[in-house]
């Protein structure tokens, strides 16, 4: 296991062209959706909305609508008349208006920038972080789950980024992944092709963050460490489940208010 090193992926630059990160985080969704990479976390997270009877998810970091869409659909299939709010520092909004069209009712969104640090308090309901929590320094990963605890709402942190030297070595074609799946993503658009094809901007983006998320991961003890303060009226459990299909593991963290 290498040591987590704290890098800057692309997308976290303020400056960093919106269109950019937008069909950035667009690709991200696609290839989530493609390979159904959310159903390792369905079983985790049915159990956790079972425990809490929470049935409202308030997505944080939800970039292009994540597996959001098909993670309610698959709850929904299971039992649980489950419905999601999708927030994020940069929205996304005609990704987030995708995702609520596909959603059939069951998504909605926030179009103004959502601070997972400082969520508020209108916005209640089970929060979810799906493969962003590695964006955060431990001091800001505490702050994202201190502000959970003070408000007393559940919290899920699903990430797929794993380090591991084995893991990340697919992530060196991921340009030519990129260039590949480009015409496959709906809705098309004029502009994914130039900032794919012509200025590939997006492939460079999705393969220097595709990497550093990797270095920037979350071992389960590490996330329990983050824990140690908030323990009060709260249970923390940290883990590892198979990516069926794959060589890889879906780590989470549970929050859940006692």
């Amino acid at each position: 296991m290498m040591s987590r090193l704290q890098l800057v992926e692309l997308e976290d630059l303020p400056w960093w062209p919106a269109v950019v990160r937008d069909l950035a985080t667009d690709y991200l969704r696609f290839m989530e959706a493609r390979f159904a990479l959310h159903r390792a976390a369905v079983p985790v997270l049915a159990a956790a909305l079972r425990n809490t009877g929470t049935l409202q998810l308030v997505d944080l970091c939800s970039g292009g609508g994540g597996p959001m869409p098909n993670l309610v659909a698959d709850l929904r299939a299971s039992g649980f008349e489950a419905s999601a709010v999708l927030t994020d520092l940069y929205p996304n909004r005609s990704a987030f208006e995708q995702a609520a069209a596909e959603g059939a009712g069951g998504i909605g969104y926030e179009s103004t920038p959502v601070d997972a640090q400082a969520v508020p308090r209108r916005l209640q309901g089970f929060r979810t972080i799906f493969n962003a929590f590695h964006h955060f320094p431990p001091s800001a990963a505490l702050a994202v789950l201190r502000d959970a605890w003070e408000a007393r709402q559940p919290i899920a942190v699903f990430e797929i980024p794993q380090r591991s030297l084995l893991l990340s070595l697919p992530l060196l074609f991921t340009p030519l992944f990129v260039l590949v799946a480009t015409p496959f993503i709906r809705p098309f658009r004029w502009r994914r092709l130039i900032w794919t094809y012509l200025l590939p901007l997006v492939p460079l983006t999705c393969w220097w963050d595709g990497l550093v998320s990797q270095l920037r991961a979350y071992e389960p003890a590490e996330l329990e460490a983050l824990t140690v303060s908030l323990k009060s009226g709260y249970r923390w459990r940290a883990g590892r489940v198979p990516l069926p299909g794959t060589p890889g593991n879906l780590t989470y963290l549970l929050g859940l208010p006692e």
